[in-house]
């Protein structure tokens, strides 16, 4: 058990040299993992600048065009495979002096995807990664979770006290997977943060997400009368969410866990009203009184302990994320 005589936080020791520190990124090929990893190659995070990056990644969902802006960079390796393989996994975190473990199976709405699918690699991927880290006595476990691990709330926003109830099989993955991290902490010391994510949207994002699907859709001329309302949800620009993780990792409090949130509440039809007035076209008709679930995260708890502040405001976010698929085609068009 965590006596109380271990350190609760997780800051660099004093004296150590930022550019000695090695980054495992598990799922680094993928939307925000990919853009963490570019970021901190860029030294744009503070207390991560001159690290070294290793990415472990299958190839499934991301893909490795994503770091194609730092593939020659020198402070990155590039491991392909699954964190199920716990051999591979051994020896990819043995030299690693923090983890941040970003992958998972997210792909929510994909038919083909089975309960073993999601078992698999959250639930079984995030344990094998785990007991890695505690036989190797890695520093710092940043474990990368969601906002729908507490399912949909009517009003408010839930905190990080809220109790868990997911109410899909990816959500369900998720939340045993953060109560795996955790449970690693109460029991051996690992020194676990989790996170929990708003909705994030930015380039490099899978044409299979809102905004990407909605904005290819116009790219191509093809028709978007039949936007769903669906969910709502509190948006964060990945810029701002790979800064909120960073916190988390070099600063969070070892055994919490921290919301991650946005700037602004809309549903998905809000959204795509946004992007049909950025490509001058007609904003969807009215959804009438449909129900949709609604998912928000209260933040107050990383902006008052970690200083986290969103600084990407929606409007200009969805701009220049629009114009990056704009200017990318040959990136998304392979992929729709």
């Amino acid at each position: 058990m965590l006596s109380a005589e271990q350190p609760l936080y997780l800051r660099l020791p004093c004296g150590y040299d930022a550019e000695e520190m090695k980054l495992l990124v598990t799922g680094g090929a993928g939307f925000v993992g990919s853009h963490f990893v570019r970021t901190v190659l860029a030294d744009a995070l503070p207390g991560l600048e001159k690290a070294r990056v290793t990415v472990l990644d299958k190839v499934a969902h991301g893909r490795f065009d994503n770091l194609g802006p730092v593939a020659e960079n020198k402070r990155l390796d590039f491991i392909p495979g699954d964190i199920c393989d716990a051999a591979l996994v051994d020896s990819a975190v043995r030299d690693a002096d923090a983890i941040v473990h970003a992958a998972a199976e997210s792909h929510v709405d994909q038919p083909v995807m089975t309960p073993a699918g999601y078992a698999m690699t959250n639930l079984i991927g995030t344990q094998v990664l785990l007991a890695a880290a505690l036989r190797h006595g890695t520093s710092r476990f940043l474990h990368v979770s969601a906002d729908e691990v507490y399912g949909p709330i009517d009003t408010g926003a839930w905190t990080e006290r809220s109790p868990l109830a997911p109410d899909s099989l990816y959500a369900a993955t998720k939340a045993g997977s953060d109560l795996l991290a955790l449970a690693y902490h109460r029991t051996h010391g690992l020194p676990v943060v989790v996170a929990r994510c708003a909705e994030a949207y930015g380039p490099y994002q899978h044409p299979d997400k809102p905004v990407p699907s909605l904005v290819t859709r116009l790219l191509r001329g093809l028709p978007v009368d039949d936007v769903e309302g669906g969910q709502v949800r509190d948006w964060v620009h990945v810029d701002d969410l790979c800064r909120g993780l960073a916190l988390a990792l070099t600063d969070g409090a070892a055994g919490e866990t921290y919301h991650v949130g946005g700037v602004i509440e809309l549903s998905h039809r809000d959204v795509a009203g946004h992007v049909l007035e950025l490509f001058g076209a007609d904003p969807p008709e009215p959804a009438g009184g449909a129900h949709h679930p609604r998912f928000v995260l209260d933040d107050d708890k990383i902006r008052r302990d970690l200083g986290y502040r969103p600084r990407v405001e929606f409007v200009d976010g969805l701009a220049t994320t629009v114009q990056w698929y704009r200017d990318h085609e040959e990136w998304w068009r392979p992929l729709v």
